[in-house]
């Protein structure tokens, strides 16, 4: 029994060891062709792919480029750029003349933007201007012949009269004797009936003649008949009313005597008036007669007055480069005043939708007109754009634009980035940036065949702390030994400032640390807007001097400045 338990051991240790050996065989037949695959896997999953250089930019964030490794004026290296790093989200290049801005920047700037869209551009034109009597409807009551006033039946300025309503009686002995002329020629007419024709003829025409001067001298019909009926001269005639409206002007007093042509009396007729407006000249193309208009008045606030133009005067007053406007308002309550002041608006505008973006938009330099377009979430584009008509808080936008781009219209940041946006916009005009590698210089580096062009700087504020290495009152400057600069890559060094305000440098003395904040004014300018001393307890950044290295030949050295 014993010996039987030993030989199946036996067996089952024999059974493994084959079974070992054949494992192992297998194992060393298989092994190279296993190791060089893991090999090349390992290589494969190991290995860094070499990015491809593009070229090199400025450190100071100027528009500088360089296909070869150099130094910039004040020492500091170039910063090599790669291929990718200025893609877009969709990894297209992004554009030579485009601004990066992070995102945490955009939102604490408040960047805003709105699309540009396709609306009627229509637009108010306001003016101020004054109630004046219709020039039409004002009558002035003149005799044509010498007299005195004998009675006045309207008697105060300002009273309103009908039609036809009695003014004033005048005595004249020259009408007096007119009257007497012709009551004799009408009754020599009668007592030679039974004359011969041209004793007829000329008895006729003497009562003809009379009648004419009668009439003449505002002789109203229903006198003419009276006189001719009765045959008695009036010692007085009255003069009438010829519309219902005011007594504008009153001269005539109770036995004064009158010449031919004095005015004694002016009646307005106020139920229509008008608004002269004093259009600015920069306005005035807009406007058209035919147009309606909307007047309100001072003393009836809740009232508004439509009315037409009817007539743009084809004048320029020269003290206040204003056209005037005639606007015709109905009046049938009278509550339209002469010399009243009024603010007329005058709607106008296109008929047609046209391209518009805000006015707030636009940046003017007085040569050209640029907006910026967001080419997407952080970038933006300056673009030049040719405006036309102006509406309320809108401008057309004629050509450089196309319907749903999105643009800027709340950016602060244009301020303090000035200089950032100028290099952007330099390149619009297809002019290179200063210090730029001549085109196709690339290919030395890259073997492309043209130089990518470099970025604006992305940052638009930069903070940094230091210790004050000297301060020059006179000048405005302030000279720091920084330390290292993140949003802009700067290494820590010496350099000088300009200060955005004397006052900044008040209390500052050489070996104080401080805290500050600068900005890039224009390219290579660069202004502290705030400095402080540094908390207690805190060392400013270590500070390495770079001393000055040629870059196409000898620059200044870092402490120089800019």
């Amino acid at each position: 029994m014993k010996t039987s338990t030993t030989l199946l051991a036996i067996v089952v240790l024999g059974a493994v060891g084959a079974g070992s050996y054949w494992l192992g065989t297998r194992s060393h037949r298989t092994s190279p062709d296993a190791i060089a695959a893991g090999a090349d896997a390992g290589a494969a999953s190991g290995a860094v792919k070499p990015r491809k250089l593009l070229y090199y930019r400025n450190p100071m964030g100027l528009a500088d480029t360089s296909p070869t490794p150099k130094k910039d004026p004040m020492g500091m290296d170039y910063v090599p750029v790669y291929e990718g790093e200025d893609n877009d989200a969709s990894g297209a290049p992004a554009a030579a003349n485009q601004i990066r801005i992070g995102t945490e920047k955009i939102q604490k700037l408040g960047v805003r933007t709105e699309a540009a869209s396709m609306r009627l551009l229509g637009r108010t034109v306001r003016a101020a201007g004054r109630i004046e009597p219709d020039e039409r409807r004002m009558y002035a009551i003149s005799p044509k012949f010498e007299g005195y006033v004998e009675r006045l039946h309207v008697s105060v300025t300002g009273q309103p009269v009908a039609k036809g309503q009695p003014l004033f009686e005048v005595y004249s002995p020259e009408l007096v004797s007119a009257q007497r002329e012709y009551a004799i020629a009408v009754q020599g007419m009668q007592a030679m009936k039974d004359a011969g024709p041209d004793a007829q003829a000329s008895m006729k025409q003497l009562a003809e003649s009379s009648l004419v001067r009668l009439r003449n001298w505002d002789f109203s019909p229903e006198q003419v008949a009276a006189l001719v009926k009765t045959g008695q001269a009036s010692r007085t005639i009255t003069f009438r009313s010829p519309v219902s409206g005011l007594i504008t002007e009153k001269k005539a007093i109770q036995g004064m005597r009158f010449m031919p042509g004095d005015a004694l009396y002016q009646v307005t007729d106020l139920s229509s008036v008008w608004v002269v407006a004093d259009v600015f000249e920069q306005d005035i193309g807009l406007v058209k007669p035919g147009a309606m208009a909307k007047v309100t008045i001072n003393a009836y606030p809740n009232q508004v007055f439509e009315g037409r133009i009817i007539y743009v005067y084809p004048t320029m007053k020269a003290e206040t480069r204003t056209v005037a406007v005639r606007v015709e308002l109905a009046n049938p309550r009278q509550l339209l005043k002469p010399a009243m002041f009024a603010q007329v608006e005058l709607p106008v505008g296109g008929k047609a939708p046209v391209l518009t973006v805000p006015d707030s938009a636009v940046i003017d330099s007085g040569t050209r007109r640029i907006v910026l377009v967001q080419a997407q979430e952080g970038r933006f584009e300056p673009r030049e754009v040719e405006l036309g008509a102006r509406g309320e808080n809108y401008v057309e936008v004629v050509k450089g634009m196309r319907d749903g781009e999105q643009v800027v219209v709340a950016a602060n940041f244009l301020i303090d980035a000035e200089s950032n946006l100028k290099a952007a916009v330099g390149g619009l005009g297809g002019h290179a940036g200063h210090g730029s590698a001549p085109k196709g210089a690339e290919g030395a580096a890259s073997g492309t065949s043209s130089l990518a062009p470099a970025l604006a700087p992305t940052a638009v504020g930069h903070k940094a702390e230091g210790t004050v290495d000297g301060v020059d009152l006179k000048a405005g400057t302030v000279s720091l030994k920084h330390g290292p600069v993140p949003t802009l890559k700067w290494p820590a060094m010496t350099m000088e400032f300009k200060a955005a305000n004397a006052a900044l440098l008040t209390g500052l003395k050489p070996g104080q640390a401080v805290t500050f904040e600068f900005v890039e004014r224009q390219p290579g300018e660069y202004v502290v807007t705030a400095i402080t001393a540094a908390p207690p307890g805190r060392t400013s950044a270590p500070v390495v001097l770079m001393p000055a290295a040629p870059a196409s030949g000898a620059g200044p050295s870092a402490h120089s400045g800019h």
